[in-house]
C-alpha cells in the first residue's frame, strides 16, 4: 500500500469509496451520492486552493482517500484545517487510515497550519481511538446535530495541534 497525490485520473475510486460511505455509513452526514463531475469539482476547488487531496493504493485500486481545507470560510480560522479520511470497506482496520492522517499532518505543518480538527460522529468508535492515538483530542460534543437513516447523530470535535512554521 503507497500513499500518494491524487491525480484527476483516481477520481472513479474517490467516487467509488465516497458514495459507498455516504449510503451505507455515518462517516458522511450526506444522504444523496455524488455524481463523477461532482466529484470532479470538488478535487478541482480542493486542489486549485492548495489544499492536499492524497490516495492510498493497493497495486492499481484506491482503498482510501483524504484531504483536507479551511476549517471555517471566516480569514480568522486561516491557521485551522479540518480534515476528512476515507478508507474503502474491505481495506478498514489495516492501519490506512492512520498512515493517511499521518501523511495529512505533515502536509499540513509544512503549509504552516497550526491546529487540525476533525468532526466525527460520535458512535464512530474506531475513529474516535484513531484520532486520540494520534494526537487529537476530543474537544466538544455536539447533541443531535445530524440526522442520517432516521436517527439523530451527535458529533465529536477534536484537535491536534501541529508543529509547523508558524507564518
Amino acid at each position: 500500500m503507497q500513499i500518494r497525490t491524487a491525480f484527476p485520473s483516481d477520481l472513479a475510486g474517490i467516487l467509488a469509496i465516497y458514495n459507498d460511505a455516504v449510503l451505507t455509513t455515518t462517516a458522511i452526514w450526506n444522504e444523496t451520492p455524488s455524481s463523477y463531475a461532482e466529484r470532479l469539482a470538488w478535487f478541482e476547488e480542493r486542489t486549485g486552493a492548495g489544499f492536499p487531496v492524497l490516495v492510498a493504493e493497493e497495486g492499481t485500486e484506491i482503498v482510501g482517500y483524504g484531504t483536507f481545507g479551511p476549517f471555517r470560510p471566516h480569514e480568522g480560522y486561516r491557521p485551522t484545517v479540518e480534515h476528512s479520511i476515507y478508507v474503502a470497506p474491505a481495506h478498514q482496520g489495516a492501519g490506512i487510515g492512520k498512515a493517511m492522517l499521518r501523511e495529512l499532518i505533515k502536509a499540513a505543518e509544512n503549509m504552516g497550519k497550526r491546529v487540525m480538527v476533525g468532526a466525527i460522529d460520535a458512535a464512530n468508535d474506531v475513529s474516535l481511538v484513531m484520532h486520540e492515538a494520534m494526537g487529537f483530542r476530543e474537544v466538544g460534543r455536539m447533541a443531535g446535530v445530524g440526522e442520517k437513516f432516521g436517527r439523530r447523530l451527535d458529533l465529536v470535535l477534536m484537535q491536534r495541534e501541529l508543529s509547523g512554521r508558524h507564518h
